[in-house]
């Protein structure tokens, strides 16, 4: 059972609306009246909690599991035990996503404004806004109904945020227009200046960062992640990307709809993301290059051309994943010759 403290529940649930928020079928002999009083893992969850099933790596878990229903897909179903009920669909991950949001939404904002947050007389705030302690929102910037602003985060000039974003504590935003349902997460820099000069021995001069950042609807930007402005054209994070903890994204990027970076990775400046391209952990991915819709980018890959949709790619430099796997295989059999 989540912590109390933290986590306030708006369960129970009976089992035929979770079927229905899942976009599941109960399971014959499964009563869509019984309540369900929250969501738990397999190995800690009790009768009156409902878990998931997604990986066969857990089928043994699953199979001695006390849950009292599950969210699994129907190939799995008869390693159920006995009085389990099941929720089954194609994508029980999915389905259980879904179920634990409703358990546990997001906090709603408070509506008010800290005694001690700034906000210039110019700053256009909308209905049900939330304004933390020592916030600061600057001339002429715009909040959308429903935001929350969290304590110390600061809202530059002319800043527009969507309705129902939420900016964390200590984030700043400068130079950026957001869009709605927007989550920027404790400590992120978004709009500051890119990292853009003209080297010279005589001194490095630096080019003025003309360009703005334009965060699309349903975009996550994680804890210190920082999002630099273009140079002239914009930098663009696209509908419904996902952005880790303690990601550089560098000046002019694009980043395609829905597509995922994971913690510690970098993309230089103006490098085209596609669309549901994953970047995993400490990726890094050189400047003026594009990545193929769909493609995938492994952890610790270094990416220094182009990437086609749909590929994946491993290492530094990156290389195909079959090719990368071949040569492992061939070194570890030079290394084991060498050897005698």
């Amino acid at each position: 059972m989540p912590d109390p403290r933290f986590f306030r529940s708006a369960g129970p649930f009976p089992l035929g609306r979770l079927a229905g928020i899942a976009g599941a079928t109960l399971a014959p002999g499964a009563d869509p009246d019984r309540l369900v009083a929250s969501v738990a893992p397999l190995d800690a969850a009790g009768p009156d909690d409902i878990s998931f099933l997604d990986n066969r790596k857990y089928v043994d878990a699953f199979a001695a599991s006390k849950a009292g229903a599950c969210v699994i897909a129907p190939a799995l179903a008869d390693r159920a035990p006995s009085g389990m009920a099941l929720l089954l669909t194609p994508k029980p991950y999915k389905g259980y996503a879904l179920i634990a949001q409703a358990f546990f939404p997001a906090p709603a904002a408070r509506p008010g404004i800290a005694a001690t947050a700034a906000i210039d007389p110019t700053a256009v705030i909308g209905e049900g806004v939330e304004v933390g302690p020592g916030a600061v929102i600057e001339a002429g910037a715009e909040i959308g109904a429903g935001c929350r602003i969290g304590p110390n985060a600061v809202i530059g000039a002319g800043v527009v945020l969507g309705e129902r974003s939420v900016v964390g504590p200590n984030a700043s935003l400068t130079h950026c227009l957001v869009g709605a349902r927007v989550t920027i997460y404790p400590g992120a820099r978004i709009g500051q200046d890119g990292f853009g000069f003209a080297m010279d021995a005589e001194g490095h001069v630096r080019l003025p960062q003309l360009g703005r950042v334009i965060i699309e609807d349903d975009v996550e930007v994680g804890a210190n992640s920082t999002i630099d402005r273009g140079a002239g054209p914009d930098t663009v994070i696209g509908r419904g990307a996902m952005i880790d903890n303690l990601v550089q994204i560098g000046h002019n990027v694009q980043v395609g709809r829905g597509a995922v970076i994971v913690a510690q990775a970098g993309v230089a400046g103006s490098t085209k993301l596609g669309d549901f391209a994953v970047l995993a952990a400490k990726a890094g991915v050189a400047g003026h290059l594009t990545i193929g819709a769909g493609a995938k980018i492994a952890a610790n890959a270094g990416v220094m051309r182009d990437v086609d949709p749909g590929a994946e790619v491993v290492g530094a430099p990156a290389i195909p994943k079959r090719q990368f796997f071949r040569q492992q295989v061939m070194l570890a059999r030079l290394a084991e010759g060498k050897g005698d």
